[in-house]
C-alpha cells in the first residue's frame, strides 16, 4: 500500500492483459496518462496507474470501457514498459499487412511530424503502415539492421538477427519506389539523388524508447539499396560485468585498464563488439577525477562525463587531426575509435609515452595480429613493445534458446575440433520464442595477450603472428576457440557457432 491507501504492484508484465496484449483503450490514451488496464474480474477493471491524485485518467477508462474501475499503483518506468509490450505488434503482422497490400491501389505518403511514436498507428497511407510494422518487428526480434534491396522482381526486406541475416519479406515491386523514398525523406536525404550514395538519421520513439536509425543508401542494378542500422539504447549493455567476460579474462583486463599509461587495443571484425566493450572499459574509468576524451567514427552512443568528437571527412576532421587537438586537451585517458593508418597509431603511441592511457580498436582475426598489423603499417616492434600493454580479441556467438534447448549426442570429430570429451552437449530445437532459429541472443568470447617479456622479445625479433601466438599461448593466453570450448561446455552456445566465428583462429 501507498500512502493513498492503493495497492503497490511491480510484475505488471504477468498480468493477463499485458501477456496477452489485450488493448481495452487507445493507445494514445495510455501512454498521454500513462494508465494501463490489467486484467478484468467478475465486470470489474484493474488499472495500474502512476500517478493516484490523476482521478481525470481513472474517469476516462472507466467511460471509454463501461466497467468500474479498481486501481492498482505502479512506477512510471514500469507502466511504460508494460504499455510499449501490451501494445507491441503480434507476430505475423508485417506479413499480413503486406499480403493484404497486394493488388489495393498505392496510396500517397502523407507528411508526419519529426520521431513520431511507431505505436502510433494513426495513418492511413499503406506505404507508411508498411514500412512502420516492418520496423516494429526489426525492433521486437532484436535485428540490429534492416536491408531493403532492390530485386528484378520486387524489393527485398532482410534483417540482420544476432549477426545473421534472415530473409523476412517482399512486398511488391510497385511499393519499391514509395518505400525508397518514404525512408529517404525521414532520413532527410534528397529524394531527387538516385545516382550518389547517400548517409543520414532517423529519430523515431517506441513507447518510452528513443530509437535511431543510421539511414546508408547505394544505387545498384534494379534501384537503390538501403541499409538502416537501429541504435537501440536500451539494449546497450554497457559494463565489464555485463560484457559475459570469464572471470580470469575480467580480472586481468580490468587490471589493463588502471594503468596510467599504455595502448590498449581490442580487436575483431566488424560487428563483433569491440565498441561495446570500449564503451564498458571507459564506462569502468569515469570518475570526475578522470577526463576521458574519445574520437569516433560515428558516435553512436552518447556517454555521460567524457567529451566524444565526431570524424567528420566533409571538413577534414579525421582520426589523426581529432588526436592531435585532443592532446592539447590535457586528456588522461583516449580512446580511437579505429586505428586505420600510419600516422594514427604514430599519434596514438607517442601519446601512450607521454604518460595517457589509449583505447582504441584493430580489425585482425586474433590478438597476436594486431602487432603484426601495426608493423606492417610501418611501426617500429620496439616503440610497440614500449607502449602496447594488452590485446584483446573477442567474437560474438549466437547463443542456444533457452525455450527449447534440447541435449544431443556429438560426433567425435565434433569434440576433437574444440577438444572436449562431454558425451552431452545442447543445441537449439527451434521455437517461437527464437522463430525457428534455435539461438536467441549473443554471448561474447574474449582472447586476452598481456605483453609479457617473452613476447616483447618475440616482438623484437619478429613480428610474425604464428610465431606470437606460440609465445602467448605458451604465456597462459587462452585462445579464442578455447574460449568458445567453454561455452559449448556449459550449453550457452553450440559448437558449430564457434567454430563459425573462430575459423581462421585455429590455436598452435
Amino acid at each position: 500500500m501507498n500512502d493513498f491507501g492503493i495497492p503497490q504492484v511491480t510484475d505488471l508484465l504477468n498480468y493477463p492483459f499485458v501477456k496477452e496484449k489485450v488493448q481495452r483503450i487507445p493507445y494514445a490514451l495510455a501512454k498521454h496518462k500513462v494508465v494501463l488496464p490489467l486484467d478484468e474480474v467478475e465486470g470489474v477493471l484493474l488499472v495500474a496507474i502512476s500517478n493516484p491524485l490523476d482521478l481525470e485518467a481513472v474517469e476516462d477508462v472507466r467511460c471509454l470501457t463501461g466497467l468500474e474501475v479498481r486501481e492498482v499503483c505502479a512506477s512510471k518506468l514500469l507502466l511504460e514498459e508494460a504499455i510499449e509490450k501490451c501494445y507491441h505488434q503480434k507476430e505475423d503482422v508485417a506479413s499480413q499487412l503486406i499480403a493484404s497490400l497486394q493488388g489495393d491501389p498505392l496510396s500517397q505518403p502523407e507528411e508526419e511530424e519529426d520521431g513520431y511514436d511507431l505505436l502510433e498507428q494513426k495513418t492511413d497511407s499503406s506505404v507508411i503502415r508498411m514500412l512502420n510494422v516492418m520496423l516494429i518487428e526489426a525492433i521486437q526480434q532484436g535485428a540490429s539492421d534492416v536491408h531493403f534491396e532492390p530485386l528484378e522482381t520486387g524489393i527485398g526486406v532482410r534483417y540482420r538477427i544476432d549477426g545473421v541475416l534472415q530473409m523476412r519479406h517482399a512486398p511488391p515491386k510497385e511499393y519499391q519506389s514509395q518505400l525508397i523514398t518514404r525512408i529517404k525523406v525521414m532520413a532527410k536525404l534528397d529524394i531527387a539523388e538516385h545516382r550518389l550514395p547517400q548517409d543520414g538519421r532517423i529519430k523515431l520513439k517506441m513507447g518510452g524508447r528513443q530509437i535511431d536509425f543510421r539511414v546508408s543508401t547505394v544505387p545498384v542494378a534494379f534501384g537503390e539499396r538501403i541499409v538502416l542500422r537501429i541504435l537501440d539504447k536500451s539494449n546497450v549493455l554497457v559494463g565489464l560485468n555485463k560484457l559475459g567476460m570469464r572471470a580470469p579474462t575480467l580480472e586481468a583486463f580490468k587490471k589493463v585498464i588502471r594503468l596510467n599509461e599504455g595502448i590498449v587495443l581490442v580487436t575483431g571484425p566488424t560487428g563483433s563488439g569491440k565498441t561495446t566493450t570500449l564503451y564498458s572499459a571507459i564506462s569502468e574509468i569515469n570518475s570526475s577525477e578522470t577526463n576521458i576524451m574519445t574520437i569516433e567514427d560515428p558516435v553512436e552512443y552518447k556517454l555521460q562525463g567524457m567529451a566524444q568528437i565526431g570524424v567528420n571527412a566533409k571538413i577534414h576532421l579525421d582520426f589523426a587531426t581529432g588526436l592531435r587537438h585532443i592532446l592539447r586537451q590535457d586528456p588522461d585517458v583516449i580512446m580511437i575509435g579505429e586505428i586505420r593508418d600510419k600516422e594514427t597509431a604514430e599519434i596514438a603511441i607517442q601519446a601512450s609515452l607521454t604518460g595517457h592511457l589509449v583505447l582504441s580498436t584493430l580489425h585482425t582475426n586474433d590478438a597476436p595480429s594486431a602487432l603484426t598489423r601495426l608493423v606492417d603499417m610501418g611501426i617500429e616492434p620496439y616503440l610497440l613493445s614500449s607502449s602496447v600493454v594488452a590485446v584483446l580479441a573477442q567474437r560474438l556467438v549466437r547463443t542456444v534458446c533457452v525455450h527449447c534447448k534440447t541435449p544431443y549426442e556429438p560426433s567425435e570429430r565434433e569434440l576433437k575440433e574444440l577438444g572436449l570429451t562431454e558425451k552431452v552437449l545442447y543445441k537449439g530445437a527451434g521455437c517461437p520464442h527464437c522463430y525457428g532459429l534455435g539461438y536467441r541472443g549473443r554471448h561474447g568470447i574474449y582472447e586476452l595477450m598481456y605483453l609479457s617479456s617473452p613476447i616483447k622479445r618475440q616482438l623484437l625479433r619478429s613480428a610474425d603472428a604464428l610465431e606470437l601466438q606460440k609465445v602467448a599461448l605458451a604465456c597462459g593466453m587462452s585462445g579464442l576457440r578455447e574460449e568458445g570450448a567453454y561455452l559449448v561446455k556449459d550449453g550457452i552456445t553450440t559448437s558449430a557457432e564457434v567454430l563459425r566465428v573462430t575459423r581462421g583462429c585455429e590455436e598452435i
